[in-house]
C-alpha cells in the first residue's frame, strides 16, 4: 500500500511535533501551574490567528475546480467549531471580547498570518492546504497529550481536544491536501512540503510566543 502524502509530511516532521508535544506551556497547562495570565495572552492571539485561518480558507474557496471541492473547502469557514470554545474560555478566563479586539497581535502571530495568507494568495489549492493542514493536526494530536487536566479553566480547553473534536477537520484537511498533490507536478508537490513544513515550525513557535507572552519591542 502506498504511503499517503500527508503520511510523508508528517514523518518528516517528527521532530518538531515532539517539541511542540514537550513544550512547557502544555507541560505547565497540565499540571495545572500554567500562569493563568499566560493562558488569557495565548487564547487572546489565538482567537486572533483563528480569524486570519477563516480568512486564508476563504481565499482557498476560489481556487476550487469543482462543485464537490468547494462544498468541502466552505465546510470548514462555514463551520467555526473552535469559536464556541473561545466563548466559554473568555468567560472562564476572565476575558472581554473588547479586551480581545483591541489586544495586540504578537510579532509570531502576526508573521504566522502572513504565511497563511501570503500562500492562499500565490499559490494552489494544494498549496494553501498544505499550510493550513498543521494547525488541526497538532492540536488533533495534542488530544493524547492533554489528558487528565484537573483545572477549572484548562481542562474546558484541553477536553475539546481530548474528546476528539477536531477529527473530522483533520481529516478533511488531509483528504483535501492528498487529493490535490495527486494531481500535482514536482514543482507544486515540493512547494506544499515546504509550506507544510514552514507551518509546523510557526506552530512551535507560536506556544513559545504565548508562553514568553511576546510583545513588539517598541509599541
Amino acid at each position: 500500500m502506498t504511503e499517503r502524502f500527508t503520511d510523508e509530511l508528517w514523518q518528516e516532521a517528527q521532530p518538531l511535533w515532539q517539541a511542540i508535544r514537550d513544550h512547557p506551556f502544555l507541560a505547565e497547562l497540565k499540571a495545572g501551574t500554567l500562569p493563568i495570565e499566560t493562558f488569557r495572552y495565548y487564547v487572546v492571539q489565538d482567537y486572533h490567528y483563528l480569524e486570519a485561518f477563516g480568512r486564508t480558507v476563504a481565499t482557498a474557496l476560489a481556487k476550487t475546480p469543482t462543485s464537490d471541492l468547494l462544498t468541502t473547502v466552505a465546510r470548514r469557514v462555514m463551520t467555526p467549531i473552535e469559536r464556541p470554545l473561545h466563548e466559554r474560555l473568555f468567560a472562564l478566563a476572565e476575558v472581554t471580547h473588547d479586551e480581545a479586539k483591541v489586544a495586540s497581535v504578537a510579532p509570531t502571530n502576526l508573521a504566522y498570518q502572513n504565511h497563511m495568507l501570503s500562500v492562499a494568495a500565490r499559490g494552489t489549492l494544494g498549496e494553501t492546504a498544505a499550510a493550513l493542514l498543521p494547525c488541526p493536526w497538532t492540536y488533533h494530536a495534542l488530544g493524547d497529550v492533554v489528558v487528565d487536566v484537573e483545572h477549572p479553566v484548562y481542562s474546558v480547553w484541553a477536553g475539546f481536544y481530548s474528546e476528539g473534536l477536531l477529527a473530522e477537520s483533520c481529516r478533511a484537511w488531509r483528504e483535501l491536501v492528498d487529493g490535490e498533490v495527486a494531481e500535482a507536478g514536482p514543482r507544486t508537490r515540493a512547494a506544499m512540503r515546504r509550506v507544510f513544513h514552514r507551518s509546523m515550525q510557526y506552530e512551535w513557535m507560536f506556544w513559545q510566543m504565548a508562553y514568553t507572552r511576546e510583545r513588539w519591542p517598541i509599541e
